[in-house]
């Protein structure tokens, strides 16, 4: 139990004797990656205002300011690590008056080496729980795909496949490129299980529809009162960065990213350091950063969206994720895959694909990608049968069109994959006026894609 290593972990020792900060520090150094050491409360202070720490061992008795007035003083301002108390004079009232200004644990002098390794082991474990905790909520309240691992015997996912089991095992940026409902996610998810940072968390962040200033407290932490009137931010709060540490953080839709976020990410990536929004403090991160983009960088780049050096900084290594279209031949692997995923899910009977339907949706070109399929999957499911004309069910009441502007025809009759999906789309643009936008929403496909399919169609008239 004793021999527990916190690697990415900062502790503080405060104590006024210098033989007892030389008995900790030789305790605690083979165990965190950083150990400071202070005689009094202002020395501590002053560390505290440069570095984040995960444990402070703090004196009580000490010259000028004592050990609990400044444990009230560091909750005062936000500090959320573990504080163990030692004293050699205490009683019970000294004992209580501690844990209720915020201490983790109180240990009398003298005491043995096991004791307090005791302390720091229980601390530190606490600490670990409070971070888990965090990231479940988190998860819980973001819920993220569970259909690991990626699924394809074609040539282009063996290849995807091969990549990745080669880039997982260094420790460079990543940047993952491809249209929207490719798996990128799952392909980041991939990188991290199969690194040797698998042990370590996962966490994932969506850049877009999020402020400047709550992107950065999301990735970087803020200190208390970093953002005046903002609610919630009178405390501080720590960063995915943070939680991230020791294992990788996917930064998803990275190309959403404003320039003034774009720079503050450049800065961490190139100082290897993180400091909270407000805050003098600079914190160490050992974080693998896997970036996404269904844009293309190098021209949002070109056109002044995007920074140069990030993105050089993100593009060490560029995988790019075939569409669904260009690996139909993995479409009855996926279909039975979503199946033996969902049907439990749904309580609903499994469904198979007979060769004339999986030729049929074949025709198709997916343009929402891995992820459309899915939602097909999971509306025949529920359908408790393979319903086709699903693929073109416009979510809203789409315009009818005019008699004598070939009404009769209606997607049930109609045997072209092809020729159902520009209906189906011709028939939501209709229906929203042309606004290419709200159309690309409601078919669950970007505004590029959808961009694309009208242009081949009017070269093609």
């Amino acid at each position: 139990m004793h021999d527990t290593h916190w690697p990415h972990g900062a502790a503080l020792i405060v104590d006024d004797e210098p033989g007892m900060r030389h008995f900790l520090d030789k305790a605690l150094a083979p165990r965190f990656g950083q150990v400071h050491t202070a005689g009094s409360a202002e020395d501590g202070q002053t560390l505290v205002r440069a570095h984040r720490y995960d444990l402070v061992i703090l004196d009580i008795t000490l010259p000028g300011k004592s050990g609990l007035v400044w444990l009230r003083e560091l909750r005062e301002q936000g500090y959320g690590g573990e504080v163990v108390l030692i004293t050699a004079f205490a009683d019970l009232d000294v004992a209580i008056e501690a844990l209720r200004a915020g201490a983790s644990d109180f240990i009398l002098k003298p005491f043995r080496l096991a004791q307090i390794l005791n302390a720091v082991q229980q601390s530190m474990e606490r600490s670990r729980l409070t971070r888990e905790n965090y990231l479940l909520r988190r998860s819980l309240q973001s819920p993220q795909p569970a259909e690991l691992p990626l699924v394809g015997q074609s040539l282009a996912m063996r290849r995807l496949g091969d990549a990745l089991a080669r880039v997982a095992q260094v420790h460079s940026p990543v940047l993952l490129l491809g249209e929207s409902g490719t798996g990128k996610e799952l392909a980041a998810q991939a990188l991290h299980d199969r690194s040797p940072r698998a042990a370590g968390p996962f966490v994932h962040m969506h850049c877009s529809g999020l402020s400047p200033e709550r992107l950065e407290s999301e990735l970087f932490g803020h200190a208390p009162g970093a953002f005046p009137g903002v609610p919630g931010a009178a405390q501080a709060r720590d960063g995915l960065f943070h939680y991230a540490q020791g294992g990788t953080l996917f930064l998803d839709e990275v190309a959403e990213l404003p320039l003034s976020v774009q720079a503050s990410l450049l800065r961490v990536l190139e100082e290897r350091q993180v400091r909270p929004v407000g805050s003098q403090q600079k914190c160490p991160v050992d974080v693998r950063i896997v970036a996404a983009s269904q844009r293309d960088l190098a021209q949002e780049v070109a056109a002044g969206r995007f920074r140069a050096d990030l993105y050089y900084r993100l593009q060490v290594v560029e995988i790019a994720l075939p569409p669904l279209r260009a690996h139909k031949h993995d479409l009855g692997l996926l279909f039975a895959h979503f199946v033996r995923l969902l049907a439990p899910q749904l309580g609903a009977a499994p469904l198979a694909l007979s060769d004339e339907e999986l030729a049929y949706l074949r025709q198709y070109d997916w343009p929402g990608n891995v992820r459309e399929l899915r939602n097909f999957v999971e509306r025949s499911l529920i359908l408790g049968k393979l319903n086709v004309t699903a693929l073109y069910q416009a979510p809203e009441p789409a315009v009818q069109p005019e008699p004598g502007h070939g009404s009769t025809d209606s997607p049930a009759t109609t045997t072209d994959l092809q020729t159902l999906e520009k209906q189906h789309i011709l028939r939501v643009l209709a229906s929203v006026d042309g606004d290419k936008g709200r159309a690309a929403e409601l078919l669950g496909i970007s505004r590029r894609t959808l961009e694309r399919r009208v242009a081949e169609w009017a070269t093609a008239a």
